[in-house]
């Protein structure tokens, strides 16, 4: 299984919100670039990072910094405010390896069509979900498709990597949804990576025991919970 760490960046530096909530904001560190050099440290060979900026605006404000994460050596997945073929281009240009959409893969399926033609499997989706359903739009509302629904859309579409995430878990450290991801890979053939409330190693062995294809360490790793170096050898 592989294990993605990982960082949201919000005016350059590493922050962590609650349910998706930018006014429940905790500020971990000034320097994310120092995040991502112990995240190596402690053997990853993967990050997840999300622009929480760009996911508002649709552009590519930490750009920059973004690019200088990924040059640390690490496979990055990016995700926030993705909305067009020219931002995904952009970071896949600045050395991103995998770019991540999210409300425009539910409200513009012909967008995500033509990103999976040009780009194959450097285009992911990330499916979070709300009593079922897929939520958008900074998971302030709920669409009108189900996850399966959506799940099989994009599945249909040639979608390689879905990120999956159960909102009331993310940040809550109430550990993470494990049915929900046995569920998943057992249905689909896309790689499916457990995102939210994955908070102890338990959790972290269980999703490998059910062969998820990967899983995003977030708050437990900036709160101690989990032993990012250990969560990776046991998964390795």
């Amino acid at each position: 299984m592989q294990i993605f760490p990982a960082i949201d960046i919000f005016g350059g530096k590493a922050v962590r919100l609650l349910h998706g909530d930018y006014a429940n904001m905790t500020v971990y560190s000034d320097n994310p670039i120092l995040i991502a050099q112990d995240f190596i440290a402690c053997g990853a060979k993967n990050i997840h990072i999300v622009d929480l900026e760009g996911a508002k605006t649709g552009e590519t404000p930490n750009l920059a910094l973004i690019s200088k994460i990924a040059a640390c050596g690490l496979f990055a997945e990016v995700g926030g405010g993705i909305r067009s073929e020219d931002v995904a281009a952009r970071y896949l240009d600045a050395g991103v390896g995998r770019v991540i959409l999210g409300t425009a893969a539910v409200t513009d399926p012909a967008l995500l069509e033509r990103l999976v033609a040009r780009f194959g499997g450097k285009i992911a989706v990330s499916v979070d979900v709300k009593d079922g359903y897929a939520a958008i739009r900074g998971w302030q509302e709920n669409s009108s498709l189900t996850c399966d629904a959506l799940c099989q859309r994009l599945q249909d579409t040639g979608v390689k990597t879905v990120i999956c995430t159960d909102i009331s878990r993310d940040g809550a450290m109430r550990g993470t949804n494990r049915q929900l991801y046995a569920d998943l890979s057992a249905r689909y053939a896309m790689n499916f990576i457990a995102s939210g409330g994955v908070s102890s190693m338990e959790d972290v062995i269980a999703l490998r025991d059910m062969g998820v294809y990967g899983a995003i360490i977030g708050k437990a790793y900036y709160t101690g919970a989990i032993d990012l170096k250990k969560a990776i050898e046991v998964t390795a």
